[in-house]
């Protein structure tokens, strides 16, 4: 139905990848629903990702400063797709970019890749939810169902070896179509909101703490204000999103953005998700996104596995942690510049000896939102806030342990700060290619005698995390501001890279 076509227009690369896409879940989806009242088709039904590929001959040749957008050299590169409702921006200037970068057509076409019947719905439809025991048991027998063997993480692990199957094209994209598919169906579980809500700079903490400060200056940021130069600030952001998707719009604009006399309100939860997302939007996407990940290192995989797929520009993570140091304060900050991965969830992923090193964009914004909300700079700036390397750990409760070992680690490391999340949250954006950065808020002090207690946390938390926050959010708009080309640092590219960003 679909013939394979060649596009040098990379907007009708993408109107023909939509069409493809379209056509082939509305397939399944009327397949599906023809199923589900009764009628049990004759044949199976089965319906395809859309592809986009290149083809190369000569070595390549770019500017050194990019560090994405190119094919390490001669050969056939290909990768499936999916959601181009929800990837517009980000399709199109991959696909210039390789036009620009090789001048060779763009090839779309139907590949060989099957869509699960769950990922038709894109509104994660629980297509079992309805099915009587029989209808259930002939479902695999009528169409595709998720397979994980189809998206494992074997091109962003570095782990791919197209030579197991001969002829076959190498990766253009760090993700298949159908990985996609199934972390923007976990998110909507996880987080309460669709994926088409996520901005492209993401916060995140393991305080509830911080949420209620985002949800406070989120919908200040929606409300009208006579401030011109506050009403100017506000505008630049266009709603803010709830789990539900409970939608405030902002107050402040002269023209309604598009789709807001459409939008629908939204439902609270019943009950709150394991990791609720708030959105303060922009229209073109690059506002911020908070998630509470909650404790520990396996949340903050689980989370920032996900969210990578909609190729963020960048994710900061703000928490609290145990100041280490005897010369620490509470309420001092810690700019992380390395880690310790005692956090072991990504062992298997990212093997220990990868160093996951500091970005220099990201550590600059970061000391520069500092400077600016706490009117501090040059050497006056390390009376409240300290680089060093943070500890990640596993164990909540490492305090109890006999202490001359984790000493014996953290004083040879130079640790100066332990936490459960900073170093997975490092080393998965390190692992998919998403700039990273940690800013940490001394909360206690369990090896000199300061342990975390309930009067002394609430005092500490009124005082610090209205600040924190301020400087997270000030840290995303400088880095948003320089650029994404610049952000995207070459450090997180390897030598055999997928040209996707």
């Amino acid at each position: 139905m679909f013939a394979t076509k060649q596009f040098n227009d990379p907007a009708a690369a993408l109107a023909y990848v939509t069409e493809i896409y379209t056509a082939h879940t509305k397939l399944l989806r009327d397949a599906f629903k023809q199923f589900s009242t009764g009628q049990m088709p004759p044949t199976r039904t089965r319906a395809c990702y859309p592809f986009v590929r290149i083809t190369t001959a000569r070595a390549t040749h770019v500017d050194a400063r990019m560090s994405f957008g190119f094919v390490a050299g001669p050969g056939v590169y290909q990768t499936t797709l999916t959601r181009p409702d929800l990837f517009p921006q980000y399709l199109t200037h991959q696909f210039q970019l390789l036009r620009d970068n090789h001048d060779v057509p763009l090839e779309v076409g139907v590949s060989d890749q099957p869509i699960p019947v769950h990922f038709a719905f894109a509104d994660g439809i629980h297509v079992e939810g309805d099915l009587d025991p029989d209808h259930l048991r002939h479902l695999p027998d009528l169409f595709d169902l998720p397979d994980l063997a189809a998206m494992d993480d074997r091109i962003v692990n570095g782990t791919y070896d197209s030579g197991c199957v001969p002829d076959a094209p190498l990766p253009l994209s760090l993700f298949t179509a159908s990985r996609v598919d199934y972390s923007l169906h976990r998110l909507r579980h996880y987080t309460a909101t669709g994926p088409h809500q996520f901005q492209r700079y993401v916060l995140f903490t393991n305080y509830a703490f911080y949420v209620d400060e985002f949800v406070r200056l989120g919908h200040r940021m929606m409300e009208s204000t006579d401030d011109a130069d506050e009403r100017a600030y506000r505008q630049q952001y266009v709603s803010f999103v709830e789990p539900g998707n409970v939608t405030t719009w902002n107050a402040n604009l002269d023209t309604p953005p598009p789709g807001q006399q459409t939008a629908t309100a939204g439902i609270a939860p019943a009950r709150q998700p394991q990791m609720p997302a708030y959105h303060l939007q922009r229209a073109d996407g690059s506002g911020i996104t908070l998630v509470n990940i909650g404790v520990g290192p396996s949340n903050a995989k689980t989370i920032t596995d996900h969210i990578a797929v909609l190729r963020p520009n960048g994710w900061i993570m703000l928490g609290h942690c145990a100041g280490l140091s005897a010369a620490q304060r509470m309420g001092d900050y810690v700019l992380a510049h390395a880690y310790v991965r005692d956090d072991h969830v990504l062992d298997d992923d990212l093997p220990l000896w990868v160093p996951i090193p500091a970005l220099a964009e990201v550590q600059l914004a970061l000391q520069e939102a500092v400077a600016g909300i706490t009117q501090l700079e040059g050497y006056d700036l390390k009376r409240i806030m300290r680089t060093g390397t943070v500890a990640s750990v596993d164990d909540r409760n490492w305090e109890l342990r006999d202490h001359r070992i984790p000493l014996l680690r953290f004083n040879q490391s130079r640790a100066i700060a332990l936490d459960m999340e900073s170093a997975t949250v490092a080393a998965n954006g390190f692992r998919f290619r998403v700039p990273y950065g940690t800013l940490l808020c001394v909360s206690d002090k369990p090896l000199h005698g300061e342990i975390k207690l309930p009067g002394m946390a609430n005092s500490f938390y009124e005082q610090r995390v209205e600040q924190h926050l301020r400087i997270g959010i000030k840290a995303l708009e400088l880095l948003r501001n320089n650029g994404m080309e610049r952000l995207h640092s070459r450090k997180l590219r390897s030598y055999g890279e997928p040209a996707f960003r």
